[in-house]
């Protein structure tokens, strides 16, 4: 070592990297500087922006299309600190600034990223045709996105072979985004599904488009006549929600949902899987989940999957309720397995027995931040990050490709904070807040792992036992799976 530093000329340093844990010999006084002063910013926080799961079209933004089981580190493509909102679809991600921006990539075969043309992108990538209309929210559908500017307008792009798009006599792709009419009304929320769209006004209206939830309903109720909503290619009013004032919209793979200025949760279309705690089959107008359901709280914020719903309540507990085969909920499943909708006489209710009904998760009390993928899910509680959930990709970050029954922490993330987290079908992605970094010549401390954190692995392992995936095969016909997004056919 002595003969090593005699060839270094002075004045010289070292930086390193801590991703890489390289060492880089700086032999300058300029490059000393410039280190410096990245230093002074870097032992303070360091914020990254980290990706995994699915990524056979690169929608995780790391330059291949390998899945990732762990965590793994994004090029910076913006200031991490500036980014608002991450979300993602079947195939491609979202992530939208502070000052509203919008960076996309991964699958764009119709055009849903709006960049002009349908090739793949693997790093995010500006929306350059969005440039001088700031963005203020975006959800990404199976093949589409729909896009809403901070001025209260509607844009769209992607697939429109199910009028998803909303422009009833459009082409069946879009590439570039374009203007919805909704009713010449300032829009301040919405969603995507996997074939169906909402949007919610300012003056607490609802809209829907997009015929996704059309075929499930003529089929699961005979002789019935749908509302318009539910066949229409262009932004519909919703009817039966005329005595409440909706704040935020919602959509999964055929359902939607509708929370209210008064803590009310509304819901309609496929009831499948139980998530929308009723015994229809097919509800084809807005039913208000009843306050029992949550212990008399007001609900104060509501997430879904493709089949599954997560809300908290004004005081901070988290519910659960649908599909619970990939351990979507958390916990099990309070009633009977195994049951198959019926078709009922045109005479008869669409009737079937409830499958699940919201339950609280006592773990998740609290939450800051919970985001839903198709069938997986993760959600920050005091700093940590939980994942749960479908595991096939390995969305749930835990090294593995084993479904999650219990909510785990996410432990490439537990020393982080700051987190801001985001979830497309079957991939995630998380913003965070990394720790200083440890002086030259010393280790970083691993945490050890918390008492709860051991109780968490200890359920896991007991549901894992219990509920071993293997042992419940499935017909490769009933299931579709494309790029992460697991969805069953009605």
């Amino acid at each position: 070592m002595r003969e090593f530093t005699k060839t270094i000329r002075r004045p010289f340093g070292v930086k390193y990297n801590p991703y890489t844990r390289s060492i880089q010999i700086l032999k300058d006084t300029r490059s000393i500087t410039s280190a410096m002063n990245e230093l002074q910013h870097d032992l303070d926080v360091v914020s990254d922006a980290l990706a995994k799961g699915a990524n056979s079209y690169g929608q995780l933004g790391l330059g291949h299309k390998e899945d990732v089981l762990l965590p793994q580190q994004l090029s910076e493509f913006c200031k991490p600190g500036c980014v608002k909102r991450i979300t993602g679809g079947g195939g491609h991600s979202a992530i939208v600034t502070d000052q509203g921006s919008l960076f996309v990539c991964g699958l764009n075969k119709d055009g849903q990223l709006g960049l002009g043309h349908t090739e793949e992108v693997l790093y995010f990538t500006l929306c350059k045709s969005l440039l001088g209309c700031p963005i203020q929210q975006v959800a990404c559908g199976w093949d589409f996105t729909i896009i809403l500017t901070k001025n209260g307008q509607v844009l769209s792009c992607g697939s429109n072979s199910f009028g998803q798009l909303g422009v009833p006599h459009g082409p069946r792709r879009c590439v570039v985004p374009q203007a919805i009419e909704v009713q010449r009304e300032k829009v301040v929320s919405i969603a995507a599904g996997l074939r169906h769209a909402l949007a919610a006004t300012a003056s607490g209206l609802v809209f829907q488009w997009g015929t996704g939830l059309a075929s499930s309903g003529q089929r699961l109720c005979p002789g019935q006549t749908l509302p318009l909503f539910l066949t229409a290619k262009e932004p519909s009013k919703v009817t039966g929600l005329e005595n409440s004032q909706a704040v935020c919209v919602l959509a999964g793979s055929g359902h939607s949902a509708s929370l209210t200025d008064a803590g009310e949760l509304y819901v309609w279309g496929s009831n499948k899987q139980g998530q929308l705690a009723s015994r229809a089959a097919f509800l084809p107008l807005p039913q208000k989940i009843e306050a029992h359901r949550f212990q008399n709280e007001k609900v104060a914020a509501v997430w879904s999957g493709w089949t599954h719903l997560v809300a908290q309540t004004e005081t901070g507990k988290v519910f659960t309720w649908g599909r619970a085969d990939y351990g979507q909920l958390g916990r099990t499943l309070e009633s009977p397995e195994g049951w198959k909708p019926k078709k009922q006489a045109s005479s008869l209710p669409c009737s079937r027995p409830a499958r699940s009904v919201p339950s609280s998760l006592p773990c998740l009390t609290g939450a800051t931040e919970v985001s839903c993928g198709s069938e997986h899910n993760l959600a920050v509680v005091g700093g940590t990050c939980y994942s749960w959930g479908w595991n096939e990709h390995g969305m749930c970050g835990d090294g593995t490709e084993a479904n999650v029954w219990t909510p785990k922490p996410v432990q490439a993330l537990r020393s982080s904070s700051g987190l801001r987290l985001g979830c497309g079908a079957g991939h995630s992605l998380a913003l965070c807040q990394l720790p200083p970094l440890p002086a030259l010549g010393q280790r970083p401390r691993v945490p050890d792992p918390s008492p709860e954190a051991t109780k968490e692995a200890g359920s896991q392992e007991a549901m894992d036992e219990e509920r071993n995936p293997e042992t419940s095969p499935q017909s490769q016909s009933d299931r579709l799976r494309n790029g992460g997004l697991v969805t069953e056919t009605l």
